[in-house]
């Protein structure tokens, strides 16, 4: 027996599941967002936040999300929310600061005073990744399936996919081969899309079509939220509920309910009746939909052939508040920090992706926090390698040391949610450590970090991993497992596809689809 029925419901927070519920809510679906036990991206220790992800808006440039605010009819509003970055990134190393500007006549004049010597194949590598972007930017804009599932999906996107240069049979292909070996260029265009991609590859290891589009959603106009992830949620939800969606961050699903080995539902915490469901959207992977419904309901094609997901690394985030006066006038909001060159190729001395936000962003009614800065510093650990996670804090302070060499005599606040160790408070001049139950919004011991995923046998065109579809009927996937080699962007794919497969088993509502759809997006 069921307490309500839902069109939709959507188990995650994270950016697929909200513009899947938001896209199917302006469909007029009736959709139901849980937040399936997820935390938002900061926490709180008394007046300072903190966060416990990095975040930067890298599908900003993807088709898919501007399709998505079409839809929604916000791509003017979300327009004056975000800010687009100048210059796009930093890469940071021992004597040496790359700017990476969206002018290309300035990027051409960093070029020239940093690396004259391939000044030539710099050109070329662009050009190259120029073609294959503009190739991807018109095969995603089109209603297609990524990765396709039937027969009939397989045949549009295919005819799609052969579009793509860099894409077809060319894995072997090296965008860097002209490089010289260990050139300084390769780091610039390689890190900045390892942290981009949520498939645990080296940066040599990516597909040439992979590191093309991750590479290029860091070059092509990088747009900034003021207090990132959240700023981004809080505009999801607001359109989801304009719209007739409820959301329930707090609840999460128990169990999920199958009937004749289709699922019809879901039981919420601390509820005995079932709440109905026409279909099941979930942001993590496949197994944990199976273990929902107690491995009911799973087909057989889905037990024979599931790709199998491994964790291989982990996206290791510490907090940083810092007095403004101690840091760098010039620091950007986006910067990639490597280790010096004596330790480059110490797993115990990681490169470092370092975001910087204004503390007063997000405490607008305290005075101290327009003199402080609130700095995210992201490493990828590997599952098995030799640095641990009680060594990981010390081991990232040490490379921003490094980077920012007066930080010290200006820290405030340090800690990472994923170390289970005390909160460091500096603000008395030493350092006073803080048990983890002081902080608000945070567990009081260790958080799991964001994981980084190896499939196998890779998947569709070596950017796939699992499919929209479920292992079980009725159900969708709409997270970072199911094109992991493309990152940010495929999620979103992975969220239109899901409602786009939705939106095709109900007639009514693909007619006001199309309805919809002939009308001008209005401001």
């Amino acid at each position: 027996m069921t307490s309500r029925h839902y069109d939709v419901v959507v188990l995650g927070r994270s950016l697929g599941a909200l513009a899947a519920a938001a896209v199917l809510a302006r469909r007029d679906f009736r959709v139901l967002l849980l937040g399936q036990g997820q935390r938002g991206q900061t926490y709180r220790f008394e007046e300072h936040v903190l966060c416990r992800r990095a975040f930067t808006l890298l599908g900003g440039s993807s088709p898919t999300w501007r399709r998505i605010l079409h839809e929604l009819a916000q791509s003017p509003q979300f327009r004056r929310r975000s800010i687009p970055l100048d210059p796009m990134f930093v890469m940071l190393s021992e004597g040496r600061r790359v700017e990476v500007p969206p002018d290309m006549e300035l990027f051409g004049r960093e070029i020239e005073r940093e690396f004259p010597e391939v000044r030539q194949l710099v050109d070329e590598l662009y050009n190259t990744i120029a073609q294959a972007n503009a190739a991807a930017d018109a095969a995603f804009e089109k209603d297609a399936l990524w990765p396709p599932g039937s027969f009939w999906e397989r045949f549009e996107t295919n005819r799609l996919a052969a579009t793509l240069p860099l894409a077809q049979g060319e894995r072997s292909f090296d965008l860097l081969a002209k490089f010289p070996p260990g050139h300084a260029y390769r780091d610039i265009t390689t890190v900045p899309a390892t942290f981009a991609s949520n498939k645990a590859l080296t940066g040599r290891e990516f597909s040439p079509f992979a590191l093309a589009r991750l590479h290029g959603a860091w070059t092509r106009g990088v747009q900034s939220l003021a207090r990132g992830e959240d700023e981004l949620s809080e505009f999801l939800c607001e359109r989801i509920e304009t719209h007739g969606g409820v959301i329930e961050l707090s609840r999460r699903a128990e169990s999920l309910v199958t009937r004749r080995g289709v699922a019809v539902g879901v039981v919420q915490d601390g509820e005995e009746a079932a709440t109905g469901a026409g279909a099941v959207l979930s942001d993590q992977p496949g197994e944990a939909l199976a273990q929902l419904s107690g491995g009911e309901g799973i087909t057989k094609s889905a037990r024979d052939d599931w790709p199998r997901l491994n964790v291989e690394a982990g996206r290791f985030v510490l907090s940083v508040v810092a007095s403004t006066r101690g840091l760098p006038g010039p620091l950007s909001k986006e910067s990639f920090v490597l280790p010096p060159e004596r330790s480059r190729r110490d797993p115990r001395h990681p490169t470092v992706h370092l975001q910087r936000f204004e503390a007063s962003a997000f405490s607008e009614g305290r005075a101290q926090a327009r003199r402080e800065t609130l700095l995210v510093a992201e490493a990828i650990l590997p599952a098995r390698g030799p640095l641990s996670l009680l060594e990981a804090r010390e081991a990232v302070l040490g490379v921003l040391r490094e980077a920012l060499p007066f930080l010290d005599e200006h820290l405030l606040i340090v800690d990472s949610p994923h170390d289970g160790l005390p909160l460091y408070d500096y603000r008395s001049g030493s350092r006073r450590e803080v048990d983890r139950v002081h902080l608000q919004g945070a567990l009081p011991g260790q958080e799991a970090m964001e994981p980084v995923w190896a499939i196998e046998p890779a998947g569709y065109l070596d950017l796939a991993g699992e499919p929209v579809r479920g292992p079980i009927p009725n159900t969708y996937l709409v997270g970072k497992t199911v094109l992991p080699g493309l990152g940010q962007e495929g999620e979103l794919m992975a969220a239109f596809g899901a409602a786009r497969l939705i939106t095709r088993k109900d007639g009514a509502r693909q007619k006001m689809r199309r309805q919809m759809w002939s009308k001008i997006e209005t401001t």
